[in-house]
């Protein structure tokens, strides 16, 4: 078995790894990408976020022309061409995916496409998809090895009939009625898709709520919508059993507001999660540790405890967030280079791209209470802002958790159309030490849903101009 040697391996090549990679290399670092795909990408770019918003786009259209109903403007049915929508999709995928393997290649990045375990601290086994494997030796490693969609237990899923999400994602074709066991972003957006192209869509949640975790304020206006575009949200519900048939699968759930008859459904969309791809690794060879949950043990430079090797995205972890990844791609690539850097993020953004978005960062009020923080809420309502009602989508909100002491913004929250795109003005907000005084004085241009975090900051002193409230503090 040959031997090859390179200053920096990484193993992985979705946006934690290529960005890690890029980063290494623009410092002058010798990089091996290692990653089975003809591009690199990861599921992000293959079968997660890129597809996926693609798709919710084309939902969105379908959505907002029922709506213009309202207004007067009137279209007929929509004459869903499966085929083309999904080759439209899927160029979106390839164009992309291009780019980004033109820029390895423009970084002078060695790209393998093969798997990869360690042989020791110092080297790996290279798979290869085709050729003989060999060993590579490295000075440094980055693990960029990412997630995979967690498994219901006690459950046969493996006829076509049970999707995951990159299955679902292929978009093969529209069942009459599926269903979708997970309230959680990944079923709620692609439950929206697949309503919108004419699927009666059953979601089955076993949290007391839709988006576990997630602020509730922000989640009973997504609810509402859903409700009238879903054929049946069930909340406290576990699927007790799902027998697999010809003609689809056979369901029974458990709950207190449910019928205990069984349901036939054309198609079951698992989706409860993601687990970190830390095993079959050969990490037993290395000092690398891994947590109960999988997660590999980082420090604030993403270094395992094995000083050589690094370890970046969903498989150091939560939040699994792709941008999450790609920033502590960068950093630890630079810590490679010597450059002294950590990753202390003030916040980091998450979005749930259905409609209307959620979207946050920084602190909750429930997060705040856990950890005894004081703090303020302020809540603007969408329904005070002009742009929304121009929209004709007054189901919003903006939301800011406020320091009292100093009036600094610890988190905000956000709900509606476009939410996922102002966020980041609140991230750099946080990130910068502004408080609401600072946001408040800053003037947006009108009319935009941006007023609504002016409003929301000038609203903790009673200031607002679209919006009464008491006066309150000085």
């Amino acid at each position: 078995m040959s031997t090859d040697k390179t200053q920096l391996a990484v193993i992985g090549g979705g946006p934690g790894g290529y960005a890690a990679a890029f980063m290494a290399a623009d410092l002058g670092l010798q990089v091996t990408l290692i990653d089975p795909r003809e591009s690199p990408g990861g599921v992000c770019l293959y079968e997660g976020c890129i597809p996926s918003k693609a798709l919710l786009h084309a939902a969105k259209l379908v959505f907002e022309a029922r709506q213009a109903q309202a207004w007067g403007i009137r279209f007929g049915p929509p004459q869903i061409d499966l085929k083309m929508l999904r080759e439209w999709k899927n160029g979106v995928v390839a164009q992309l995916t291009g780019g980004v393997g033109q820029l390895a290649r423009q970084k002078k990045i060695e790209h393998i496409r093969a798997t990869a375990t360690f042989r020791d601290s110092e080297s790996l086994h290279i798979w290869p998809l085709k050729g003989q494997p060999f060993d590579l030796t490295f000075e440094h490693a980055i693990i960029a090895t990412g997630s995979r969609a967690a498994e219901l237990p006690d459950m046969e899923t493996e006829s076509g009939n049970f999707l995951d999400a990159a299955a679902a994602l292929e978009l093969k074709s529209i069942p009459k009625k599926l269903l979708v066991i997970g309230g959680g972003y990944i079923g709620l957006e692609l439950g929206t898709v697949y309503a919108a192209l004419g699927s009666e869509v059953t979601v089955a949640e076993m949290a007391d709520s839709l988006l576990p975790g997630v602020d509730p304020d922000m989640v009973r206006f997504l609810a509402r919508q859903l409700s009238q575009r879903l054929v049946a949200i069930h909340l406290n519900t576990t699927v007790k059993t799902a027998k697999d048939q010809k003609n689809g699968v056979k369901v029974t759930f458990a709950g207190a507001n449910v019928d205990d008859k069984a349901q036939l459904f054309n198609k079951v969309l698992i989706a409860v999660g993601r687990r970190p791809n830390s095993v079959r690794l050969g990490l037993d060879r290395t000092r690398v540790e891994v947590d109960s949950r999988g997660f590999i043990r980082v420090d604030a430079q993403r270094r395992t405890t094995d000083p050589r090797i690094f370890a970046i995205g969903d498989v150091a972890g939560e939040p699994m967030l792709a941008h999450k990844a790609t920033h502590e791609g960068r950093i630890a690539a630079e810590a490679i280079a010597g450059r002294k850097v950590a990753f202390e993020p003030a916040a980091i953004p998450a979005v749930v791209f259905t409609d209307p978005e959620i979207a946050w960062a920084g602190l909750s009020e429930s997060a705040a209470k856990e950890r005894g923080i004081e703090f303020r809420t302020v809540r603007f309502p969408w329904a005070a802002s002009g742009r929304a009602a121009t929209m004709g989508r007054n189901d919003g909100l903006t939301k800011l958790i406020v320091a009292p002491e100093n009036e600094r913004i610890l988190g905000v929250g956000m709900v509606g159309p476009g939410a996922g795109e102002l966020i980041a003005e609140c991230v750099l907000a946080m990130e910068m030490g502004a408080n609401v005084t600072d946001l408040g004085l800053t003037i947006h241009p009108h009319p935009t849903l941006s007023e609504t975090l002016m409003e929301a900051a000038q609203l903790l002193h009673g200031l607002s101009t679209h919006y009464h409230s008491p006066r309150k503090g000085g």
